[in-house]
């Protein structure tokens, strides 16, 4: 099938793809991964992108840098120079202005050096403590901390993929990059001015979601714990717990397993139950009536007051007390922590039964929250979704490796670890040298990372597992399907069609005009899909636009550059939003009531700020 054989333009069809391509994203039924190779593919079959160009996205230097800047984030937090300022970020008192001003402060200075996405995440359990520590809602600090990490990438070239995206654009078309600190000027003009109004003033237009600050409150645990008792006629009497789960066809997961005082944690328990076993467990009053109906298991009945006023004085005068009128079992030490699912993470629409959870990966799941609540449908019918907080059981020892093959952020209090100081200082090393080889042209930027990722790996920063982990691949791929279908809108004569609608729009104006639409644009298209594939489009239509008024490209590109990390307005605009969506208990509407501010904030200072650093 090519073009000639349906009969419309080249244009036309660019139009039509990338138009699907927007609603498929928007919609999110798919994966936007999945979404943009099948964009990529229908181009090829329709002609835009010849076959044998298809795939070079994939060794395009904007994906090789990408990945090589997640592999070197990912050596930052395990030498733990991330933790040391982790450390001294959780001394910062009681004042919510001061609380504010470190937390959004640090992550800004962290984005320009890492990855947003991955400066958010170590600094998301930090935010999460604090606000347990000082009985603060951390809905006030989680979005005004995401915004930040999205503030702080703009500052360098490696601190956000559009960044990387638009200085690769501009060495096509010029033969030569925009450098590693080309972004500074203007970054930190938009980050302080955005640190400034978040403090001062934005934090009040987040939403106060009261009862978020600890697992006891979102998930209502102590209200749902209890103990159940095997008789001699259960039929639960003789089942393993993997027996008793297909019994009942459904996951309510046993925490503990109590038998003569001894007690076992529901995923190191292989024995079968026996009569007396009590078990400890976490259900509601539909999950108690399936266990007493199916199973026969029934809740311990508490003593009337009487009888333990009774009891009471008997053991006073020395008598015993009946085995069945025992303490209730101690929660204490059942390794019980909350996790948050992100946007790579492989349970995304996938349920308990087909991840096989406890098989696994050694995990029990208790509860799922979402959007600030517990959600109250059996365990076993739900499919996750980026941002739900879950409640999980696993062996202290494993449940950081099963969280991270998973791809779920731990929220609970966690021990900060300081790493090796010799592995520290290589770290930090390492990278310096790759800012050097950039800043003096002695390597590319992609050459460079690249490099500096190689080395990380080979003396043992960060080990070879963890180094294939720390590649987002739904991104990378992502980047690579995009780059070729951003080609085609360009030599279709998609990008100019569009720049020179701009171009009529613009011309009885001053040229600030046609930047400020360019801007709003930009940053509109960033908000419903992803900030990479925002900047990859608008690109060819910002140099088409530079062309048109024949003034310089670079505060075109800029305008882009800056516009596209601008996804303020929505959660599924960056991952960073997406991530703080369920700890922080917010709801898709509640975004823009500090980012559209937000967004006007920075455009207001980004224009000017661009426009004297790179003059047209």
């Amino acid at each position: 099938m090519t073009m000639e054989s349906i009969g419309l333009a080249p244009s036309t069809l660019v139009f039509i793809v990338l138009g699907l391509t927007l609603a498929a994203f928007m919609w999110g039924r798919f994966r936007y991964d999945l979404v943009a190779l099948a964009a990529l593919l229908g181009s090829v079959m329709l002609g835009l992108v010849p076959s044998d160009e298809a795939f070079k996205g994939f060794g395009h230097p904007a994906v090789i840098t990408v990945a090589a800047v997640l592999v070197i984030s990912r050596g930052f937090e395990r030498s733990g120079v991330v933790d040391i300022i982790a450390n001294q970020v959780l001394k910062v008192g009681e004042r919510l202005l001061l609380q504010l001003l470190v937390l959004v402060g640090t992550v800004v200075v962290l984005s320009g050096v890492m990855n947003n996405v991955g400066a958010l995440a170590l600094l998301l359990p930090v935010a999460m403590r604090l606000a347990r520590e000082h009985n603060t809602s951390p809905s006030l600090l989680l979005m005004p901390l995401a915004f930040g990490s999205l503030l702080g990438g703009l500052t360098t070239l490696i601190g956000t993929p559009p960044n990387i995206i638009i200085a690769t654009y501009r060495g096509n078309i010029t033969g030569e990059n925009f450098g590693m600190f080309s972004f500074t000027p203007v970054g930190i003009a938009v980050a302080l001015a955005g640190l400034v109004f978040i403090v001062l003033v934005g934090w009040r237009l987040t939403p106060k979601r009261s009862g978020q600050a600890s697992t006891e409150e979102m998930f209502d645990t102590a209200n749902y714990l209890v103990e159940l008792k095997v008789s001699e006629e259960s039929k639960a009497n003789g089942l393993t717990l993997q027996q008793l789960h297909d019994e009942l066809e459904e996951t309510i997961p046993v925490l503990a397993v109590v038998r003569e005082d001894n007690r076992r944690a529901g995923y190191s328990f292989h024995g079968v139950l026996r009569e007396g076993d009590i078990l400890l467990l976490e259900a509601g009053p539909d999950e108690l009536k399936l266990l007493e109906d199916k199973v026969g298991l029934s809740a311990i009945a508490e003593p009337e007051e009487d009888e333990k006023d009774s009891d009471e004085a008997d053991s006073e005068n020395g008598a015993s007390q009946p085995s069945d009128e025992r303490q209730p079992v101690d929660t204490e030490g059942l390794q019980l922590i909350e996790a948050v699912v992100r946007n790579d993470s492989m349970m995304v629409n996938r349920s308990v039964r087909q991840l096989r959870l406890n098989q696994q990966f050694g995990l029990h799941l208790v509860a799922v929250a979402r959007d600030g609540g517990r959600l109250k449908q059996r365990l076993r019918d739900i499919r996750f979704q980026t941002g739900d907080v879950l409640l999980l059981q696993g062996s202290e020892n494993e449940i950081a490796d099963s969280l991270a093959t998973l791809g779920c952020l731990p929220l609970a209090n966690r021990e900060l670890h300081l790493g090796q100081p010799r592995k520290l200082a290589l770290s930090i090393g390492i990278f310096a040298l790759a800012i050097i080889a950039m800043l003096f042209d002695l390597l590319p930027a992609a050459v460079a990372m690249s490099s500096a990722a190689l080395i990380s790996l080979l003396i043992g920063v960060l080990p070879l597992r963890e180094g294939y982990q720390a590649i987002d691949g739904p991104v990378i791929v992502l980047l690579a399907a995009m780059l070729p279908v951003g080609e085609a809108l360009e030599t279709s004569g998609g990008a100019e069609i569009i720049a020179d609608a701009l171009l009529r729009f613009g011309v009885e104006w001053p040229i600030i005009v046609s930047l400020a639409g360019l801007f709003m644009l930009s940053m509109l298209l960033s908000n419903v899909v992803n900030n990479a594939a925002a900047a990859l489009l608008m690109a060819p239509i910002a140099a088409s636009l530079a062309s048109g008024f024949d003034v310089s490209l670079d505060p075109f590109l800029m305008i882009v550059a800056v516009s596209a990390s601008c996804a303020f307005l929505t959660p599924i605009g960056h991952q960073s939003n997406t991530l703080v969506l369920g700890p922080g208990g917010y709801q898709f509407g509640d975004y823009w009531k500090l980012g559209l501010p937000l967004s006007l904030v920075v455009m207001v200072v980004a224009i000017p700020a661009i426009l004297w650093a790179w003059p047209l």
